[in-house]
């Protein structure tokens, strides 16, 4: 199948992302001001109702900024897919691909709750074809529409074989914020992040016909370690 890349591991060892590092800082800030001046005060019942509820609030932000240390559990990663985002499978379908493919292709889709990790990873290794950043509208993340007409942006990797792979992330009704780290001409690898999606939104795969899927619609994902699709075997021009 062509000379496997070797992976390089060069992730951070940090848990929360930094796209969250000053949200949360300053959010913890102004929560514990406000706690001090109710501490205050000479009745206390205001203080805890506030502490509990945005106490809460905050816990949620910081699960929502959480940045797990993963890495793919095989170093035997020719032809696999790994889901790019964690999340549930809301869309297996081909379709008609018209941007940049001019074919129709397999499409999985993955939705991403508020709830979720949004930090997103490169679903192939590879290299890096070019990145597009599309503006457009922000439906609701899981209809079918939000594919073509909200914002975006497109990731193009190539694999070691030639065999190329789109992902696209999609912003939602709620994430009006979409961070790419994927710069063109580089080489990428599973395990290395590709970008970050703030609050609910959605990430596609752009895969060959031929490709094996290995998930069902609903199904949870972990991303950077659910295998989605296994991509067919094609020799080196």
């Amino acid at each position: 199948m062509g000379e496997k890349i070797k992976k390089i591991k060069k992730l951070k060892k940090i848990r929360i992302h930094r796209e969250g590092t000053d949200t949360l800082l300053w959010g913890f800030i102004g929560i514990a001001a406000i706690a001090l001046l109710l501490w205050r005060c000479d009745t206390k019942w205001p203080f805890w109702l506030f502490v509990v509820a945005f106490g809460a609030i905050y816990l949620i932000v910081v699960n929502f900024y959480r940045c797990p240390i993963r890495y793919f559990p095989s170093e035997d990663t020719d032809g696999v897919v790994v889901a790019p985002a964690d999340g549930k499978v809301v869309v297996i379908e081909e379709v008609e691909e018209n941007t940049y493919f001019h074919d129709r292709r397999l499409m999985i889709s993955i939705f991403m709750s508020p709830l979720n990790v949004h930090a997103n990873w490169f679903p192939v290794d590879g290299k890096v074809k070019f990145v597009h950043h599309q503006d457009g509208n922000f439906h609701k993340a899981w209809l079918p529409k939000a594919s073509e007409e909200n914002e975006r942006s497109d990731v193009m990797i190539t694999t070691p074989d030639g065999t190329d792979v789109l992902c696209r992330q999609i912003a939602g009704a709620m994430a009006r914020r979409i961070v790419t780290y994927a710069k063109e001409g580089e080489d990428c690898y599973i395990d290395e992040h590709l970008g970050f999606i703030k609050l609910g939104s959605r990430v596609d795969v752009y895969l060959p016909l031929d490709s094996e899927v290995c998930v069902k619609m609903g199904q949870s994902t972990t991303g950077d370690q659910t295998v989605i699709a296994k991509l067919a075997e094609r020799e080196l021009a």
